[in-house]
């Protein structure tokens, strides 16, 4: 399938530290990988990358394997690649072990919650677009289903007076995800996450010594370590799958849309999802770039592994820094100050994190915004940008590129066009949508597309009628892919995170009522299946002042009807709503841009993420001794790396890329944060917690000899 390229729909454009650690589960051992070493208290981990052990990094520092193994010492899989996701709450299948509940129909419920009828609504701290795009892009450090499981499309139903959008497929396409070896027969179905549970930096260098190889500089024989130093760049960018002349032989990568028709176009990553959209290939560059950087900044008699080995160790932690300083507080989402490293807590990713909490598709925006020098782009450019979809404005010197979501998928052309600068300015000069039930229309009814059998121009990028024959319902497909993973039901979600069960729809939502109004322009006795109900009555700014679609300030709605009274149709009982529908149907915690579940999710992830890594940066030594030797501190910004790796300079960029500047209604939202919080999830300990000390760091193996 491919990105659906006209807009059918667009939008209107306006002029305590500890947590209690996580249960490992009993497949663990089985599933692990055969990589690394079991580590006990007070010996060195090896690093084991594809059962070799690296070299020491200047003869001294212990290498962070690539997959994640040789990280906790006790268990050297733990949060490792091929290891089942955690379950924090028992599953729910419907034969106990495998079978998915599929009522309601995914489609239904999206068209009734899920329909932002074409509103735009913000983010009420004023979050740019870079809180999606990070989140998408740790998203790819941490997390990956096995996909090939079997078919279980989503009916949809061309005659629900709700639906606005045709579909000659007949469903929405799904796939399950594959089940875990040795679970769904005779006992609940596990899922395998496929890459590293640490923020180590999985999207920019892989996890295999294989993809490493083909993505350092130097010769491709299956051996990184006699590399050059600097990843493979070309002009800057991130290399195509042709660069090294045969793409049958470069490292796989997922391909759609334009891609189809030349796979050997693709660019090349660590994560094999780089080419998604263009925003995670910017950023995707942004760090490749970065680590090109940092090893051009160590001394030249310092052998090329080292350097590598240093400038990998610095991009880690710059992304935990990110992600921990800037990502999180503008969402709104804090922890309790680090108190260092606990070994008997496993940072493997929770099933219910991957497959519901971390989902937040609300906030992105069907088309992205650019505004930079004209003088950038030669005619020729400008003409071709317009011909792939893009609405170029050119007023006086400068030029607005208004790039809709669906031309940005899969095309990576797009990207070296438009320029890295200002793509990663341009992603925080907006703010994001507001994170909430609803989803734009660009990914829940014109997300793709199928071309038409006999018609090979459907696969060149041309806006042709004929090519479209499908859609998909990224709504519908999160909802469903809760079923698939066996996620329990919204208040069980809730009990499994410490959080007591809500009573009511409007305890949900936090809304007055759940019944239907009196109104003329409702059907009455069918107000969930009248189009009518979904009407935006008022839009409300932050102050609380009645705004307009065209004033582009917009963060709350009112609709014709509640959300409570639509979530009560649907699904008849509290008890039966679906973990995903009522997470994002919550009312948000003061201060934060999530609900109550959401916010539980998040915290228990990310505190063991951070807690549960022995090289976060905080806990690791060689950080300090790269200071103090080399000059080099990866405590920056995001801001601060886009204005070192590209040619927007720091005085164009704000401080802080993740937030809007404020103003008086901003600054009094955002210093409402909610107060930091350990989890309450239910966890079991990895190990028994009195036979390592809690402040492990990165082995010193020099001081071990």
């Amino acid at each position: 399938m491919r990105p659906f390229l006209p807009l059918t729909s667009r939008r209107p454009r306006p002029a305590a530290h500890v947590l209690r650690p996580r249960r490992v589960p009993a497949a663990l051992a089985v599933l692990a990988l055969p990589l690394g070493l079991v580590v006990a208290a007070g010996t060195p981990a090896t690093s084991a990358v594809n059962g070799v052990a690296a070299a020491p990094i200047l003869g001294t520092w212990e290498v962070q394997s690539l997959n994640g193994t040789g990280n906790n010492p006790y268990g050297s899989s733990v949060g490792s690649s091929g290891t089942n996701y955690l379950r924090i709450a028992p599953s729910r299948y419907v034969d106990g072990k495998s079978q998915m509940t599929t009522t309601p129909n995914g489609r239904y419920v999206s068209n009734r919650v899920f329909n932002d009828v074409n509103i735009n609504v913000f983010s009420e701290r004023g979050v740019s677009q870079w809180g999606n795009v990070w989140g998408q892009f740790i998203d790819h450090t941490i997390g990956l289903r096995q996909e090939g499981g079997t078919q279980a499309d989503i009916p949809f139903n061309r005659t629900d007076t709700m639906e606005s959008f045709t579909n000659d497929l007949g469903v929405v396409p799904f796939t399950r995800t594959v089940a875990a070896p040795g679970t769904g027969v005779s006992n609940p179905r596990q899922q395998v996450n496929t890459v590293s549970s640490y923020v180590d930096a999985w999207a920019v260098y892989g996890g295999t010594d294989a993809r490493l190889d083909w993505m350092r500089e130097g010769t491709v024989d299956g051996n990184p370590a006699n590399n050059n130093a600097k990843l493979l760049l070309s002009g800057g960018y991130l290399p195509r799958r042709t660069s090294r002349g045969n793409a049958s032989t470069a490292p796989t990568m997922q391909v759609d849309g334009r891609l189809l028709a030349n796979p050997g176009n693709a660019v090349v990553a660590g994560d094999v999802r780089a080419n998604e959209n263009m925003a995670l290939t910017a950023t995707q560059t942004l760090f490749a770039r970065e680590h090109n950087r940092i090893v051009s900044l160590l001394p030249a008699s310092m052998s090329q592994e080292d350097k590598f080995q240093i400038a990998r160790a610095v991009v880690i932690a710059e992304q935990q820094y990110i992600t921990y300083n800037e990502f999180l507080p503008a969402m709104g989402v804090s922890l309790p100050s680090y108190q260092g490293y606990d070994p008997g807590i496993d940072p493997s990713v929770a099933n219910e994190f991957a497959t519901v909490g971390y989902r937040a598709h609300s906030q992105i925006h069907g088309e992205m915004e650019f505004h930079t020098n004209a003088g950038r782009y030669s005619q020729a450019t400008l003409d071709a940008l317009e011909a792939q979809g893009v609405e170029v404005t050119v007023t006086g010197a400068d030029v607005a590129l208004a790039v809709p979501l669906n031309v940005a998928f899969f095309n990576p052309d797009l990207l070296t066009q438009i320029q890295l600068g200002p793509v990663l300015k341009g992603i925080g000069g907006e703010s994001e949508y507001r994170n909430d039930e609803t989803i734009d229309n660009q990914l829940r009814s014109v997300l793709f597309q199928v071309p038409v059998p006999g018609n090979p121009g459907c696969l060149d990028g041309p806006t042709l009628p004929q090519c479209f024959r499908g859609v998909v319902d990224l709504g519908a497909v999160d909802l469903q892919r809760g079923r698939d993973h066996g996620i329990p039901t919204y208040n069980q979600l809730r009990n499994a995170y410490g959080l007591p069960s809500k009573t009511s729809f409007t305890a949900i939502t936090g809304e007055t009522t759940e019944a239907f109004p009196s109104d003329p322009l409702l059907t009455p006795g069918n107000e969930i299946n009248d189009l009518n109900s979904l009407d935006v009555v008022q839009l409300f700014d932050i102050n609380g002042n009645p705004t307009t679609v065209a004033a582009d300030n917009a963060t709350r709605v009112v609709r014709r009807t509640t959300l409570a009274a639509r979530l009560k149709a649907i699904y008849g009982s509290v008890n039966n709503v679906d973990a995903f529908t009522g997470m994002l149907a919550e009312k948000h915690v003061t201060g934060s841009e999530l609900g109550e579940l959401q916010l539980a999710i998040w915290r228990d992830q990310f505190g063991a993420a951070r807690d549960g890594d022995r090289f976060y940066y905080q806990n690791d030594p060689l950080q300090s001794f790269l200071r103090q030797q080399y000059g080099i501190d990866s405590r920056k910004t995001l801001s601060q790396i886009i204005a070192l790796n590209t040619d927007i300079p720091q005085a164009d960029l704000p401080a802080n890329v993740f937030l809007l500047p404020a103003n008086p209604a901003l600054a009094a939202a955002r210093s409402a944060a909610p107060p930091a919080s350990a989890s309450t999830a239910r966890r079991h300990p990895v190990g028994p917690t009195s036979s390592v000390t809690a402040t492990t760091p990165r082995t010193r193996l020099r001081d071990l000899s």
